[in-house]
């Protein structure tokens, strides 16, 4: 019986036809360049083949390098933020050194007469009895500071010390009910003396002729009477003029021009005939 199939060639065989083959197909091709079409066909055929081989490893790289570089974006964004926060700091503290410098300079500069002797002192306490308006100064007798002595702000007279201990002093503020300060009309030279009421943005004056040429609005300043405190410096500013003629004298009130609720640095002024000291802390 005859076998269905035909037995081919031999593998050896057929390894050589396939080698020679080859080789013959190689030679074409370089020699005559008979391929190149059918190479461009299959290389086209191939390509996203390639591409899909190639894709896993692109997308490694993408998400390699994005999550670096976002890591690298947060490194930057929170080093910036510590800057941020560093420079606003500075900021804040040399906006505060600005305007302590120009509080001084206009604390210096509130004096108005040469060859008086003048030092800075720091506020250190408040009294928080409210029927007595004193408080406490980092400066006493070893700064030479006394009893009696005026005490300024950059903008006007403030009080007097009451009391002097070594390294401090307590002062009268002339807001206080038992302060009085003998000033004059700045318009008119008119001697008029101004009291505390208990109240630090409000004075009184007191005996004042319903003929006294005053209105509101007009500036006192010190006379210099009594001796304490040199004259020509700001003391309060005329609120208020009430004249009653049913009363022996107007009802005047004035502000006092110091700040006398936000006091920080003071001046202390002692007589002419004092040598001029540098003001220092």
């Amino acid at each position: 019986m005859e076998t269905i199939f035909l037995r081919g060639p031999s593998l050896n065989i057929r390894l050589v036809i396939a080698i020679v083959l080859s080789v013959v197909l190689m030679v074409l091709d370089h020699r005559l360049d008979s391929f190149s079409s059918a190479r461009i066909f299959l290389n086209s055929l191939v390509a996203p083949i390639q591409y899909a081989a190639n894709l896993p490893g692109a997308m490694l790289n993408w998400t390699s390098t994005n999550l670096t570089t976002q890591q690298q974006l947060l490194e930057e964004n929170e080093r910036l933020t510590r800057e941020n926060v560093l420079l606003s700091e500075q900021i804040q503290q040399n906006n505060f050194l600005r305007q302590e410098n120009e509080h001084l300079r206009a604390l210096l500069g509130s004096v108005s007469e040469q060859g008086v002797r003048k030092m800075i002192a720091e506020v250190m306490a408040i009294d928080n009895n409210p029927y007595s308006h004193q408080l406490v100064i980092n400066k006493g007798t070893i700064n030479g500071v006394y009893e009696g002595q005026a005490v300024l702000d950059e903008h006007g007279v403030v009080g007097q010390v009451l009391h002097v201990a070594t390294t401090n002093s307590r002062i009268l503020l002339i807001s206080d009910i038992t302060h009085a300060v003998p000033t004059r009309l700045l318009k008119n030279n008119v001697q008029l003396i101004v009291t505390g009421t208990g109240n630090l943005t409000e004075l009184t004056l007191e005996h004042v002729a319903h003929s006294t040429d005053l209105t509101v609005g007009d500036m006192l300043i010190s006379s210099g009477l009594g001796n304490v405190f040199p004259q020509g410096y700001p003391v309060a500013e005329i609120s208020e003029v009430i004249r009653d003629e049913s009363r022996p004298f107007a009802y005047v009130k004035a502000k006092p021009v110091a700040k006398l609720d936000r006091l920080k640095y003071l001046l202390l002024l002692w007589p002419e005939s004092s040598q001029v000291a540098e003001a220092s802390e």
